[in-house]
């Protein structure tokens, strides 16, 4: 008899979202493999955010201080399956995305988080090209330099509760100022794995208005000094070198035991 695969929660932060989430919901109501629990952060909406949560009968849990990590961090801690998920309001998961994570963790129980990228819906071919291989792009090549590993991307990732448990303590959680997946990616004491298959949609809205955009970048300038502070990159660098080392020994372990 096979063993059972793990449970998986996935959280959504919100704000003022309803419309975005109830998109996002229906997306995750027909998954081939349905998540065990949903999770609904709302940040204190002044719209329908609690409503729709309730009424796709997801858990809706309420933190009114503003800020997008402190949002995450209120889910993450109400979450009860042994895999947290991580999706924005705006992502549109495809069937099978619950599902290929549980593939992804079921088979290698070394890993501790992962992450897909996203293809951008609302625009077209040129904005979605840009989205995907600079925006997207960029931010994978030149954070993953950075931190020392490939980050996370917020609105498509997964990691254990174990390991949010181990990192909670070391994120900025009453900084509003910080991009949840780039503070945790961090901030992890692991590396991230990157699986192609992990598919969401993502909404273009980042590219509707400049000053919307030059937040968000000041916000990772912001992550990235704050970080850079308290461990430099060689430092950083070195460590994920001996976590990447770590985890082969524990892979050739696991293959002698079977």
């Amino acid at each position: 008899m096979s063993s059972p695969s793990v449970a998986v929660t996935v959280v959504i932060p919100s704000l003022d979202d309803a419309e975005m989430l109830r998109r996002c919901l229906e997306h995750l109501a027909v998954q081939t493999r349905r998540p065990d629990e949903i999770i609904v952060v709302d940040n204190g909406s002044t719209d329908d955010t609690t409503a729709v949560g309730l009424a796709a009968g997801a858990l809706v849990v309420h933190e009114p201080v503003h800020g997008v990590l402190r949002a995450t961090a209120r889910g993450f801690d109400a979450a009860t399956g042994e895999i947290i998920a991580r999706l924005d309001a705006d992502s549109r998961p495809a069937a099978d995305w619950t599902a290929q994570l549980v593939r992804g963790f079921d088979a290698d129980p070394t890993r501790a988080a992962v992450t897909g990228t996203g293809r951008f819906y609302d625009c077209g071919p040129v904005w979605r090209f840009i989205g995907r291989y600079l925006y997207l792009g960029g931010y994978f090549a030149s954070m993953g330099v950075i931190i020392g590993h490939r980050p996370l991307f917020g609105s498509n990732f997964a990691l254990r509760r174990a390991v949010w448990t181990d990192a909670r303590e070391r994120a900025h959680i009453d900084d509003p100022h910080v991009h949840d997946d780039l503070d945790l990616s961090f901030v992890l004491g692991t590396g991230v794995d990157f699986d192609r298959a992990l598919h969401v949609g993502v909404s273009a809205r980042p590219f509707d208005d400049f000053a919307g955009f030059r937040r968000r970048a000041a916000w990772a300038f912001h992550v990235v000094a704050i970080n850079l502070r308290e461990r430099g990159w060689l430092q950083r660098v070195g460590d994920g070198a001996a976590a990447r080392r770590a985890r082969r020994a524990l892979r050739r372990r696991d293959a002698v035991r079977r």
